[in-house]
């Protein structure tokens, strides 16, 4: 069960781009927390959680309702290896390191934003950390391919369906 309201992404359903990472996502080999990176109300970093129970995920956000609705969603699914952090992408996770990033990126913010994402998630990753991106062919899946294989050196397209890609790519 999930609670969501207005001005968070998808607020009638758990949309399919982000029902297919939850899907798709294999924990990395090495040990580490998640980090599930524009939670929005949390469906991916509160799925995965309850999946992983040996792993914390941290959800962060930019808004403040997101926040408040992901705790309450965390609350109501019972999970509580989650921590939250209202963050505009990693201003307030200095020097937080994990094994696995996790994120259906706003892509109404632009591509210099969903970039930037990906750009500080190689950094934010643990050696042999993962960054796992759900993303729709229209909205960039091609050039988002380019762009992880030339910050990480690699990129695999994990999944496709319905013109949406998970890819995910290995800070090696």
């Amino acid at each position: 069960m999930f609670e969501s309201d207005y001005g968070v992404f998808s607020k009638h359903q758990v949309d399919y781009g982000s029902r297919l990472l939850i899907e798709h996502f294999e924990k990395p080999a090495i040990a580490g927390n998640f980090l599930d990176l524009g939670c929005g109300y949390g469906p991916i970093g509160i799925a995965v959680a309850h999946s992983y129970k040996d792993r914390t995920v941290m959800l962060t956000d930019i808004n403040e309702r997101a926040i408040a609705l992901a705790e309450k969603n965390a609350y109501y699914n019972d999970v509580t290896n989650v921590e939250f952090a209202l963050s505009d992408r990693f201003n307030h996770l200095k020097d937080r390191k994990f094994a696995a990033i996790l994120t259906n990126p706003p892509i109404r913010a632009g591509k210099r934003t969903v970039y930037q994402m990906f750009e500080d998630s190689r950094y934010a990753l643990l050696k042999n950390g993962e960054l796992w991106v759900v993303i729709q062919k229209k909205q960039g899946a091609p050039s988002a391919m380019d762009k992880l294989k030339d910050l990480f050196g690699n990129v695999k397209v994990i999944d496709r369906s319905k013109g949406y890609y998970v890819l995910a790519a290995k800070n090696d």
